[in-house]
């Protein structure tokens, strides 16, 4: 995934906070969110575990948030005052159960795109873990691993595969011709 844009780490930067503590505070949800992204993008989503408690998260999620639009989040879901006062309850249970559960991090909007200024907003790490467990369960961030995984296969075997690179241009890997002129698989 490489670095992530200046204008999140700028972003990150102008919370109200000694400036030291901002910049550590930048640089881990930074981390969490490169991690995050390789982990979902090498393996399949659908079989990664996330915490301990995966399954109470997910349940109380979908309880609390049946008919919340994970694949492309409308960030008024999540910050507008009605948004925040659903939220809250649902956060708070995980208080004690969950590492650091109210700690920020950085969460994509679109699940379908990766870590950018546009795409990306903050949210409570429990609310992280909710929204990326139900999208890993839900089969929405199985587009990262496939298109990464299609890429990967198209450069190894230098057959012609066109993905799609997160950022929404596409990619084509070049087909490989042997002596004879075949194409090689």
């Amino acid at each position: 995934m490489g670095l992530m844009p200046q204008g999140i780490v700028l972003k990150l930067c102008t919370l109200e906070s000694p400036p030291d503590i901002e910049m550590a505070w930048a640089m881990r949800a930074m981390q969490h969110a490169e991690v995050y992204y390789k982990l979902i993008s090498s393996v399949d989503p659908q079989f990664l575990k996330l915490t301990k408690v995966d399954e109470q998260i997910y349940s109380e999620f979908r309880k609390n948030f049946e008919k919340l639009r994970i694949d492309v989040l409308d960030p008024e879901e999540l910050k507008s005052v009605s948004a925040k006062e659903k939220w809250r309850p649902f956060c708070l249970k995980f208080d004690g159960v969950v590492e650091d559960f109210n700690y920020g991090t950085l969460l994509r909007l679109d699940c379908s795109q990766g870590y950018t200024e546009e795409n990306t907003i903050f949210a409570p790490r429990i609310q992280f873990f909710a929204i990326e467990i139900a999208r890993n369960r839900e089969g929405h961030n199985k587009v990262v691993y496939t298109s990464v995984q299609n890429k990967e296969r198209g450069a190894d075997s230098g057959e012609k595969v066109k993905t799609d690179n997160g950022g929404g241009i596409d990619e084509t890997a070049h087909k490989g011709v042997d002596k004879r002129g075949e194409t090689s698989v």
